[in-house]
Formats: structure tokens, sequence, C-alpha cells
């Protein structure tokens, strides 16, 4: 049963990132209409929340971009960690992998943006990217240690 959980925990990692290579594969063009169109979303929501129209949409739209990094990457954390958890590793050195996959992982995104239409690579994007790892990294590894810790099951390598 573990062995499964092994394989199934790694076919998440790989078909998100497979998520991530196909957004990062969309052209300039149809990656801003589909920012612009969520972002147009969030707005109208805002709008009737707080009765203000005031919003620099494409400013907006700019942030929603920056935020979506983050959180693809904050999920990639969780889920690399946790395929990783298995693996007979002392906890550092799982941290340091997951890390390495993610922020790896964010830089070859980045550099096979030099080969769509209209996109580039951008480091901010892998700072971002690796932030969001980081974070959702940080959060498998609190919540696993919050959990083997009322479990009674706490020890040293996770």
């Amino acid at each position: 049963m573990l062995r499964k959980w092994n394989v199934l925990s790694w076919l998440l990692v790989i078909i998100w990132m497979a998520v991530i290579f196909s957004l990062s594969a969309e052209t300039s063009v149809q990656s801003d209409s589909l920012s612009m169109g969520i972002t147009e979303k969030i707005v109208k929501l805002l709008e009737k929340v707080t009765g203000q129209t005031n919003v620099n949409i494409e400013d907006f739209n700019h942030i929603i971009r920056k935020c979506a990094h983050f959180s693809i990457y904050l999920v990639l954390g969780l889920l690399v960690m946790n395929a990783v958890r298995n693996m007979e590793l002392p906890i550092r050195s799982k941290l340091i992998l997951t890390m390495v996959i993610c922020i790896v992982y964010a830089a070859s995104d980045e550099f096979h943006q030099i080969f769509v239409s209209g996109r580039g690579p951008q480091i901010t994007d892998v700072m971002i990217d690796s932030c969001g790892a980081c974070l959702g990294t940080g959060i498998y590894y609190g919540g696993w240690r919050k959990w083997r810790k009322r479990a009674g099951k706490l020890d040293k390598n996770l």
C-alpha cells in the first residue's frame, strides 16, 4: 500500500508540473486573455463587495498574474514535499530536495518561455515561484509535524 501511495504522490507531482508547463506554453495573447478574464471577474466581485469602481485593471491584472505564480508553486511545494516525505533521508535533506526540485523546475519553466511567442524568462517570476514553493513546503512540514505530534508519532525523519 505504501508503494502505491509513493507512486501516486510522484504522479501528482508530474501532473501538476504538466499543468504548469501547459500554462507557460500559452502565447502571450492566450495567457493575457486568461488572466484578464480572471482579473475582470475578481474586479466585478470586489465592486459588488466594496461598492468601489476605481480599480486600474491593468495594474490589478499584473498582481493577479504574480499571485497565480506564487499559488501554483505553493501547490507544487506541497505535492513535492508529500512525495519526498517517505524517502529515507533526514528531514533537512527532504526540505532541501523539495526546494531544489521546485526551484529548478521554476527556472526551467522560465527558460521554456524563451521559445513561446510573446513570452520570455523573468528572474522575478523564478523568485516568486520559489517563495510560493517555500511556503507550500513549510505548510506541509508544519502540518505534518503537528499531525504526528498529536498522534504521538513525532520522530526526527518528519
